[in-house]
């Protein structure tokens, strides 16, 4: 009898298919360490990871949520491709899911906030994936641009570069509280010097004279929701940042999208600021841009990362 079912279940256990499971967005719920204002941690890491695989930060929008976020772009089908992780946090602020991008605590490194929740994810998720410390990017729009801005400027010895689409410039809704809405910031009614949007940059770490990350910032010139304005305070501040001039080396018309414009700032093209004619507050995201920007089509050991290229220290 055994030598007749013996080949007999080898025969059915052969047609059954294996069941593996598919990469999807699954929530954290594990301590992954500090993270006072309990912002939520989803994350998609691929089936088939690169070695030593970058970090890729997407915050969503107001309004939006992580699993928003994940399935309103690209990322996640790209992450599949090219073997890189993409975290996606989820804002605790359940009034209008924007980002504190207000608090002292967020604007200020290590300190808490928002900031310190996302820092915390990207930290645990290095250390649980063995991911690539020196490829960690983050990008996002609206509510999520001020985000990227606020962890450039607390968190640049994080992250390598940021890409951010119709935000402010960091520091621009700094206020008392952890869900303050500038309405004088989103009018465009904040302005100040290169030197003084700087110093404020410069204190989200006290006392850090280190590498800073790159910066690529889009703007729609008919934005409703947060002034054309700010596009400019923006240029004024990395700029100056960066040590750079506040003119561009270059000006390249219609790209990517027709009536667009590029501007190119400083040594190695270290600033962009695309200018995005006729565009309202919906801009349309460009994962390709952000994906070349970030090098996450690399999958060779000559791939951008922190601490290559770029100006001096300022």
């Amino acid at each position: 009898m055994r030598s007749i079912l013996q080949p007999a279940l080898a025969w059915v256990f052969a047609a059954v298919p294996i069941l593996t499971k598919a990469a999807s967005l699954e929530k954290v719920t594990s301590d992954f360490g500090p993270n006072p204002r309990n912002v939520g941690f989803y994350i998609y890491v691929p089936d088939k990871l690169a070695a030593k695989p970058p970090i890729l930060v997407n915050p969503h929008w107001c309004h939006g949520d992580a699993r928003a976020c994940y399935s309103g772009s690209q990322y996640a089908t790209l992450a599949s491709k090219y073997g890189f992780i993409v975290i996606y946090p989820d804002s605790p602020n359940t009034a209008d899911k924007c980002w504190d991008v207000s608090s002292n605590d967020t604007l200020t490194h290590d300190t808490g906030g928002d900031s310190l929740g996302i820092a915390s994810m990207v930290r645990w998720t290095l250390d649980k994936y063995d991911g690539d410390p020196g490829r960690v990017f983050v990008t996002g729009v609206s509510s999520g641009a001020m985000m990227t801005s606020v962890l450039m400027g607390a968190y640049p010895d994080l992250f390598a570069a940021g890409s951010a689409f119709a935000g402010v410039p960091y520091g621009c809704f700094s206020g008392n509280g952890y869900g303050v809405w500038s309405d004088a910031c989103a009018t465009g009614k904040v302005k100040k010097t290169g030197a003084e949007w700087a110093a404020l940059v410069k204190s989200g770490y006290p006392g850090y004279t280190g590498w800073r990350p790159k910066v690529q910032i889009f703007h729609g010139t008919n934005d409703e929701v947060l002034n054309y304005v700010n596009f400019e305070e923006e240029i004024k501040e990395w700029t100056t940042v960066f040590g750079f001039s506040g003119s561009p080396n270059s000006t390249i018309q219609n790209t990517p999208v027709n009536g667009w414009t590029k501007y190119v700032y400083g040594e190695n093209d270290w600033f962009q600021a695309y200018s995005a004619g006729g565009v309202s507050h919906n801009i349309q995201n460009q994962e390709a841009v952000a994906m070349e920007w970030f090098d996450l089509t690399c999958i060779t050991d000559d791939c951008f990362k922190w601490g290559k290229g770029g100006p001096a220290a300022q």
